[in-house]
């Protein structure tokens, strides 16, 4: 492989500074010492040519934003970037409060403008690296769910439609039965 690379920079420098006819003659030499398809040859001969030239990405999101929404998003329960962009402003207050997280305004503005398909991509590495480690629960179990009588819309014969059952259930712990 080491020596079609060789092969394709000689011919590509010899190429460059040729007129459209040697170009197409070099391409047919190309093309037959290297046996590449005709149309792959071309995109191997202006392959590294164009990447030289390409610059380098200034990334908007550097590796504090990149923690910030780390930390953030374990704060929120690993939730989706959709949820996220909705919880950051609560979030930021909470964890800024509470001294886990301190960013700096500059990064602060950052995370408030983030989106959500932009959280996603960054975490994208956190996210593949607790793979198998799930925090959020999952559903009920079916055992549960088939001890639960549930009726749908057919079966309503027994009571018949016009009587409703409500219960109750308090969540708050506490004695409360003065029906607020």
């Amino acid at each position: 492989m080491a020596t079609r690379r060789e092969l394709v920079e000689a011919l590509r420098a010899r190429g460059r500074s040729a007129p459209p006819v040697e170009k197409v003659k070099t391409l047919d030499e190309l093309v037959a010492l290297t046996g590449y398809h005709r149309k792959h040859a071309i995109r191997v001969w202006q392959e590294e040519a164009s990447s030289k030239e390409m610059r380098a990405r200034n990334r908007l999101y550097d590796e504090a934003v990149r923690q910030a929404l780390t930390v953030l998003w374990g704060v929120g329960d690993r939730v989706c970037g959709k949820r996220l962009k909705a919880l950051i402003p609560m979030l930021d207050d909470a964890v800024e409060r509470h001294g886990h997280l301190d960013p700096d305004p500059v990064v602060r503005t950052k995370i408030l403008q983030v989106s959500a398909a932009t959280i996603d991509r960054v975490l994208a590495d956190a996210r593949a690296h607790i793979a198998g480690k799930r925090r959020r629960r999952t559903g009920v179990g079916p055992a549960i769910r088939r001890s639960i009588r549930v009726r749908t819309f057919a079966a309503w014969r027994d009571p018949p439609p016009g009587l409703l059952e409500i219960d109750i259930v308090e969540h708050c712990g506490g004695p409360k039965t003065d029906g607020d």
